[in-house]
């Protein structure tokens, strides 16, 4: 008779023999990839689809939640959404500007942001290991998953609507640039 689903899932994700260094190191190598990305985002011109891929690809972790191992309660996740989305989105969106320059847009990279990461990546890891004692470590992935997307999504949220404000500027700037007389001596 063939295993159900649910019960198969459940034994491809039980926990490895993970250490503590190991799961340190693991951080640290995210933290370091996210800090490298986010530098050289800031480089290049700001586009719609940059600001609105990384949460829509980052909603695909809503998948998890169909096992049952890392089904946490109602309260627990909403809470960790909303943690997420104002208290630790509030210092991204305090450290990312983006302006017009010409027909583009950019992000002026605050000399902060990097140690905003810092340390948001600091709380994280510290809190995880707490919360690990009491938890199961899927629901703890679980927990920190909604904290991570209430967060991106906050912040992404903003920088789109920053995003379509400079765009509507620059396109209202425009109709009256080509009512100007282009030669001046006529």
């Amino acid at each position: 008779m063939p295993q159900p689903l649910f019960a198969l899932l459940k034994d491809l994700m039980h926990p490895l023999n993970i250490t503590p260094t190991d799961y340190a190191v693991a951080s640290l190598f995210g933290a370091v990839v996210i800090i490298i990305w986010r530098i050289r985002e800031g480089r290049s011109a700001v586009t719609l689809k940059k600001i609105i891929i990384p949460p829509a690809g980052m909603a695909t972790g809503f998948s998890m939640f169909f096992a049952p191992i890392c089904r946490i309660p109602w309260l627990w996740g909403i809470s960790a959404f909303l943690l997420g989305a104002t208290l630790l989105a509030w210092p991204l969106n305090a450290t990312t500007r983006l302006y017009r320059d010409g027909n583009t847009v950019m992000m002026k990279r605050s000399s902060a942001f990097l140690m905003v990461v810092v340390v948001l990546a600091a709380i994280r890891f510290f809190a995880r290991g707490y919360f690990d004692q009491f938890v199961s470590v899927e629901q703890t992935g679980a927990v920190f998953y909604l904290l991570a997307f209430g967060m991106i999504l906050c912040w992404r949220g903003s920088m789109f609507f920053a995003y379509r404000r400079l765009t509507a500027q620059s396109a209202a700037a425009e109709p009256a640039a080509l009512v100007e007389d282009p030669d001046p001596a006529s």
